[in-house]
């Protein structure tokens, strides 16, 4: 995986341009002086956040003694079930909470940018070649300064798309993440019988 395409698909997975409605709702009861501060700075905690994880979750995987066919596979059916939402999406699993006041790190840091998903993308990235941490780094910045650019001018986005504009875009990033998730399943599948046929005895 190149640093472009992990970037790319660290961007599928979180899923900008479809956080758009969350954090235009969330930040409605906010002031709208501090509306753009508060934006930059759940940014900036969410950054923070996907790079520790990047960094630390390898160690989660050791002390859980998973291999990285598992982490293959796991990560396949994960992205899997998250591009079948963005297709399908279902309005009684939406991720809306209700905020009152100002909110601080949930929900718009964690879960609308750096969720579940894509933290274990970014693990998913540094457990299959940690040697090439530089390229997963720049990977998350990159992602994550392309999703910073749309959600901080989300109000233009949302008025220039529109709501089906914003609903079709999804639907193509989805089709898109699915296509990956196939890949990798087919992978973690494939690598998961080379091994046990390895095991057989001659």
């Amino acid at each position: 995986m190149t640093t472009l395409s992990a970037a790319l698909l660290l961007f599928l997975v979180m899923d900008p341009l479809g956080n758009i409605p969350l954090f235009m709702t969330t930040l409605k009861k906010v002031d709208p002086k501090r509306q753009r501060k508060v934006v930059v700075r759940e940014l900036i905690i969410a950054f923070v956040v996907l790079v520790g994880f990047l960094f630390l979750g390898q160690y989660l995987l050791q002390i859980l003694h998973l291999s990285q066919t598992a982490l293959t596979t796991a990560g396949g059916i994960i992205l899997m079930i998250i591009a079948i939402k963005m297709i399908f999406p279902s309005r009684h699993a939406s991720l809306q909470e209700d905020v009152e006041g100002e909110p601080f790190i949930v929900p718009l840091a964690i879960p609308y940018v750096a969720g579940p998903s894509a933290m274990a993308t970014a693990l998913l990235m540094m457990s299959g070649d940690p040697t090439r941490w530089a390229n997963w780094l720049l990977a998350v910045f990159m992602a994550w300064l392309a999703s910073a650019i749309i959600i901080y001018f989300s109000s233009y986005f949302a008025r220039f798309l529109g709501e089906k504009g914003l609903i079709a875009i999804e639907r193509l990033m989805g089709m898109l993440l699915i296509t990956v998730a196939v890949q990798m399943l087919l992978t973690g599948i494939a690598e998961f019988v080379g091994e046990s046929l390895n095991k057989v005895p001659a």
